[in-house]
């Protein structure tokens, strides 16, 4: 039994050593397409005059910053527990993903749109559309295959559940930023191939301005969801639902519990430190009620791996008469 366990165990942290490696070749994957599309879009930007390719170009290099920061953000996170940082460092990563999100937002979003402000009351004639438009279809195509593999990572966290119900559970804030930075490039090169398209068939360079603005309200409306998803984080969550769910059904059933009385999860980047409170089954003495205590937090490490610390409280019930203190009563 003691060799199931273990050999679990094993598969388990491989797994999320796995998980980890993933990530870090997601954000190393989307920063070297980021890259070499925003050199790309920039030389057509200033080839073309065209505000849209400039906005692209912009929200590419920006890209290239923010997966730089993600992997700093990454690193730090792994720092040991020390007395002054007793639950880790793991949170570094959602301090990074928030400065992450600021950038797309300003850089990326509020830049956008005064430029195509800009260009839409002192419009400039386009030149070489028509390549613009190739390179907007590559970019497309190099973003979409990074897009698919951040997908592919993820898919095994969805477990069947929709991309918006990922986005609400997921407690990685480097895939929220990776996905959310791709799923954004895309269709903000899906508004700059249709407006280009206009300014194109019409001879109207307006439409260009138009569609730099919409970039960057696109940009703007992605920054401020990624935002508010990472401020929970950084506020602090629980483990997602499915890891909570199954901790609390394990404790539940450990033969040494009684009765679960309260479950408290903390997730700290990709670790997650936990509190329980129970009511023993009876031993007989308080060595018993000690060991059987620290074999539930034993269990509980070798379970869920991700679990760094576990805080376990002994209860009682409050209808539990024969433990009470009769003398208390007079």
């Amino acid at each position: 039994m003691e060799s199931d366990s273990s050999s679990y165990n094993n598969k388990v942290v491989e797994k999320t050593k796995t998980q980890e490696n993933g990530e870090v070749k997601s954000v190393i994957r989307a920063l070297v397409a980021n890259f070499g599309i925003a050199v790309v879009k920039t030389i057509t930007a200033i080839k073309t005059g065209s505000g849209s390719m400039l906005a692209e170009s912009i929200h590419s290099f920006a890209d290239c910053a923010n997966q730089m920061l993600l992997l700093k953000g990454m690193k730090e996170a792994k720092g040991p527990e020390t007395k002054e940082h007793p639950l880790g460092t793991g949170r570094a990563t959602y301090f990074y993903s928030l400065i992450v999100a600021l950038l797309l937002l300003f850089m990326g979003g509020v830049f956008s749109v005064y430029e195509g402000i800009h260009r839409f009351t002192h419009p400039e004639p386009l030149a070489h559309v028509g390549a613009a438009v190739v390179v907007i279809i590559i970019s497309m195509l190099l973003e979409g295959y990074a897009l698919k593999g951040a997908l592919t990572h993820i898919k095994a966290e969805m477990n069947g559940k929709s991309f918006f119900k990922w986005f609400k559970e997921t407690r990685s804030s480097e895939m929220l930023i990776v996905v959310g930075e791709d799923v954004s490039a895309l269709m903000g090169l899906s508004i700059a191939f249709i407006f280009l398209s206009l300014a194109y068939f019409t001879g109207n360079s307006l439409y260009d301005a138009c569609g730099t603005i919409s970039i960057g309200v696109w940009l703007i409306i992605v920054a401020c969801f990624l935002i508010k998803e990472i401020k929970s984080l950084i506020i602090g969550e629980s483990a997602s639902p499915d890891v909570e769910n199954s901790m609390h059904s394990y404790i539940a059933n450990r033969p040494e519990v009684k009765t679960l009385y309260h479950l408290v999860t903390s997730q700290v980047g990709k670790k997650v430190v936990v509190l329980v409170q129970a009511e023993m089954h009876k031993t007989g003495s308080e060595d018993g009620l000690i060991d059987a205590t620290n074999r539930v937090e034993q269990g509980i490490k070798k379970q869920f791996p991700e679990v760094s610390q576990v805080f376990f409280e002994a209860d009682r019930g409050k209808q539990v008469h024969e433990y009470e203190d009769p003398e208390e009563n007079d």
